[in-house]
This record gives structure tokens, sequence and C-alpha cells, in this order.
């Protein structure tokens, strides 16, 4: 039961098996769910997610590679979901603060999913120190801080937008 359960979540419901690029995919799905969480509770349920999703996944990760050599094995997708999660937050919260849809601020969308690609599959600076981690904490964090890096990302290019090209 613990190891079914634990790979349900860190493939997030076995989405971690579709191929190629199984982390790619992880990233696609987070964005319909984190939207309907988002319409669900609005900001704060989005945030409270995040918090709980990154400690499941970091025991569903423990779960999936206790015993093996491999401590980031592909399919686990939990990861990318939470990394995310994080980098579309600035752009759930401006809608939030803002009152108006979070789809009117599609292009955030875009930026969010390829800054977080790219920090997570390039893992410069803080993410590349993560990985090395070599444990099921690592494995969490490296997507959690690109997630952070590319929200950053998202903010920079949003106030770029709407204060210096407009």
């Amino acid at each position: 039961m613990t190891a079914t359960l634990a790979h349900l979540i860190g493939t997030v419901f076995y989405v971690g098996h579709l191929k190629p690029a199984p982390g790619t995919w992880g990233s696609l799905v987070a964005l319909p769910m984190g939207f309907l969480v988002y319409q669900i509770g609005g900001f704060w349920l989005f945030c409270i997610a995040i918090v709980v999703g990154f400690f499941k996944g970091w025991w569903a990760t423990e779960q999936m590679t206790k015993g093996s050599d491999n401590h980031d094995p592909s399919e686990i997708v939990i990861d990318e979901v939470i990394g995310q999660w994080v980098a579309i937050a600035p752009v759930f919260y401006g809608a939030w603060l803002l009152e108006i849809s979070t789809l009117m601020l599609w292009p955030g969308w875009v930026a969010a999913f390829m800054l977080f690609r790219a920090f997570d599959i390039l893992k410069p600076w803080l993410v590349g120190w993560a990985d090395r981690r070599d444990d099921a904490l690592g494995v969490m964090l490296d997507d959690v801080i690109a997630g952070v890096l590319a929200a950053v990302g998202v903010v920079l290019f949003a106030a770029f937008f709407h204060y210096v090209l407009m």
C-alpha cells in the first residue's frame, strides 16, 4: 500500500511514465492542476498546496528510491509539479491581487513554463548544488530552487513589460 501510494504521488498519477521527457510532461500537467487548485480555493490554497505537495513529494521520492542507486529516477515528476507551481505563483498572485482571471495573464504562464524548464534542465548555481545532494530532499529542492529562479524571472519580465514597454 505504501509503495503504491508513493508511486502515485511520485509519478503524479503515472504522468512520469510518459515518454519522451517525463519532466516536461510533469511540468505541463502542473499547469492545469495548479489552475484547478487556484480556482477552488484562491491564492492561499494554492500556496498551501505547494507546501503540502513538497512534503508529500519528499516522502514519495524517499520511498521510491529506498535501496536504489538512482536517487532521481525520471519517472518521479512530483518535483517538477511543485517547482512549476512555485514558478507560476507570481502569475496567480497578480491575478488574485488585481481580481482578474489568471488566463488574462497568459504571457506569464508561458514565461513561467519556459523559464522553469530552462533552469531545471541547465541546473545553474543553487539548482545544481541541490541536485548534487543525491537524496530525496535534493530531488525536491533543485526543482523548488529552479521554480524560485523562474518566478523571479516572471516578475522581472512582467515589470519590464508593464513599466518599460507600456
